[in-house]
């Protein structure tokens, strides 16, 4: 696997430091950029090559929440894993729904941060465990749908399947020698359910899925 350039972003300066050591030993990933708020941080990605953003939430200056915005907005191919304390998990949809890749509490172990950013590069989300319960408590707890020629959504068969396999946590590569058709077909898929839906990314795909019932 080719390096997985990666920044990281939080104003305390020993735990950036910390993280980064504890991943000195996975050699496929580097981190090209440190920065300690969101507006230091924009301020390199924009002279940087970066793949993927381990971002805190409370900053000076630029918090994650408004730096999460402005990199989907200004660089949406960068992954963006919010790496925080915060474990209500109204920051969880907030963030995933407006740009956010993945969300990790700061208690996760190196290994588990190795993971998510390489899915998030590979799959373009990480959704962990404590993220799927709350995917799938709000997907529960979600208003009943309500049939009517004005909001029902309709799919074609093809739609349906890349939603399908997206929720099976499968890459595009894979969506596409399961259905027969090219990795290129399949972001075209994604790219028009996006923008139609109004979502930024695979996880919001993903979480809209969940919340409208579009997979069974």
């Amino acid at each position: 696997m080719a390096n997985i350039k990666v920044a990281i972003a939080d104003d305390h300066q020993i735990f950036r430091k910390g993280v980064i050591l504890s991943l000195r030993h996975y050699a496929n990933i580097q981190f090209v950029l440190e920065a300690s708020n969101g507006e230091e941080l924009l301020k390199g990605i924009s002279t940087t090559d970066t793949d993927v953003v381990l971002l805190d939430l409370r900053m000076p200056v630029k918090d994650g929440i408004e730096t999460t915005k402005a990199l989907a907005k200004d660089y949406p191919y960068i992954g963006v894993i919010i790496l925080t304390m915060y474990e209500d998990e109204r920051f969880v949809t907030h963030l995933m729904e407006n740009g956010a890749n993945g969300y990790l509490l700061k208690s996760a172990d190196p290994a588990e941060i190795k993971r998510a950013i390489i899915e998030v590069k590979s799959k373009g989300y990480y959704l962990n465990n404590y993220v799927n319960r709350i995917l799938l408590q709000k997907s529960h707890y979600r208003v009943k749908f309500t049939p009517s020629l004005h909001t029902e959504i309709v799919l074609n068969d093809k739609e349906k399947q890349v939603i399908k396999l997206l929720c099976m946590e499968l890459t595009a590569q894979e969506i596409a020698k399961e259905m027969g058709i090219s990795p290129r077909t399949v972001e075209a898929i994604k790219d028009r359910l996006m923008d139609r839906f109004g979502v930024k990314n695979s996880v919001g795909l993903v979480f809209f899925a969940m919340k409208n019932a579009l997979i069974d």
